[in-house]
């Protein structure tokens, strides 16, 4: 596998422009520019790349929705509000190498005819998107941003734009929303972005992670960026290993690795006289994997084929020394925190989730608030608004089926389990 994404991560501090070109950055651009769009459209989709923010989809098929008579100025927004728990890839690009951004970004607004570009990065995230900004000065000023880029007659160019630091903004219509200056709340949808965006503009949305692909996609080609995925997985991904690990991090690896050599071989393994209890592989809003799923794929496909899903690729692992139902209101409670209000039962019935739940840890729970548990996810899951809901009970729903042994012992016992055996 060809490192594509960290290639410079060895460096002890992020490449300027001159320590970029050196190592190749940029030239893709004098091989993009001025080709035939629909041909680089065509290459995108031939290589298999899907959306890296977690949803997975065809990044060639959601750009073939942009109309061909849409009207200027259509608009390329680059969410980099990455505020799922468990995930922090784009952070690794942004702070160790913001000239990739730059060049994906370049390259993807071109096979878009997009007029202008935003990169909003998560609030938390400061000093990174100053270091950003400056890497977009150093571009403007050798002529890759701007009118007439390289002599190609297109222009672009790229505003940063820091979020005001909420979770919800990582959704794609509440990230416009607060792109726009107002309250981000999620829109409904259709109308979709790519037809009605950013000021009623064709917009389209993308992880930075994806963008960062596209130059080399279309420079290498769409099978050279296949050939780069194992086990049915096309490219390269950025895995992130949390939790009950030796050595957490971030590592690019193919696509289509499994957790076992994730977890095992590249995070060193649990620690010493653990034994493993179940993963997410893509974030806390995933529901758990189990140790008899260690050898699945962690491709777009592999983690749904259990009922999970990739997400991120933000895996968290859950040793036998974790309660899954305290980690659980650990995860409910910070979505509750974290809703945006616009819905009741997001607004109301995760804060009433989280409270029933602690009756467990508390040791007051009755067989009814078990039942109750179910009812309220149940309720929640397909009444809201937007995903931020059920993206919170699908761990919970997943660990009523995996785990109900501990919650029915939790009631036997009248105490968390995991205390009464210590």
């Amino acid at each position: 596998m060809e490192p594509i994404l960290s290639r410079n991560f060895d460096q002890k501090t992020p490449l300027d422009l001159a320590g970029f070109r050196d190592r190749g950055g940029y030239a893709s651009l004098n091989n993009i520019l001025g080709r035939p769009r629909d041909e680089l459209l065509q290459e995108v989709k031939d290589s298999g790349l899907r959306g890296c923010g977690g949803a997975g989809f065809p990044t060639g098929v959601k750009w073939g929705f942009l109309a061909k008579d849409a009207p200027h100025p259509v608009y390329l927004v680059i969410n980099l509000d990455e505020s799922e728990p468990g995930s922090c890839k784009d952070r690794q690009i942004l702070y160790r190498d913001p000239h990739t951004i730059i060049e994906g970004v370049i390259a993807s607004a071109y096979v878009l005819d997009a007029d202008k570009a935003f990169v909003f990065v998560r609030g938390e995230y400061r000093s990174g998107a100053e270091g950003l900004e400056k890497a977009v000065q150093e571009a403007r000023e050798a002529g890759y941003l701007g009118k007439n880029i390289l002599g190609s007659g297109y222009s672009l160019d790229i505003d940063v734009h820091l979020s005001a630091g909420r979770y919800i903004c990582g959704e794609e219509t509440a990230l416009l929303n607060a792109l726009e200056g107002r309250r981000g709340n999620p829109r409904s949808k259709p109308p979709f972005p790519i037809v009605s965006g950013l000021w009623g503009q064709p917009t389209v949305v993308n992880n930075v992670e994806t963008v960062s692909h596209v130059p080399y996609i279309l420079t290498k080609g769409a099978d050279w960026f296949k050939g780069q995925g194992i086990n049915g997985g096309t490219g390269t991904h950025i895995y992130q290993v949390s939790g009950c690990v030796n050595k957490p991090g971030t590592f690019e690896l193919p696509m289509g690795t499994t957790a076992r050599e994730l977890i095992y071989e590249h995070a060193g393994g649990l620690r010493e006289g653990r034994e493993l209890v179940a993963f997410q592989p893509g974030g806390t809003s995933t529901p758990f994997m189990l140790p008899e799923h260690l050898d699945i794929p962690l491709t777009w496909d592999g983690p749904s084929s259990v009922g999970s899903r990739l997400g991120t690729g933000g895996l968290i692992v859950m040793d036998d020394s974790i309660c899954p139902i305290d980690y659980l209101i650990n995860v409910v409670d910070f979505y509750a925190m974290e809703s945006c209000g616009f819905c009741t039962p997001c607004r109301d019935g995760l804060p009433y989730l989280v409270h029933v739940m602690k009756k467990f840890e508390e040791g007051t729970a009755t067989d009814k608030d078990l039942a109750l548990v179910e009812e309220l996810c149940d309720t929640i899951f397909p009444s809201t608004h937007c995903a931020h809901a059920p993206g919170a009970v699908m761990p919970v729903q997943g660990a009523l089926k995996q785990f109900r042994h501990v919650f029915e012992a939790h009631i036997k016992n009248q105490c968390c389990t995991l205390q009464g055996g210590q």
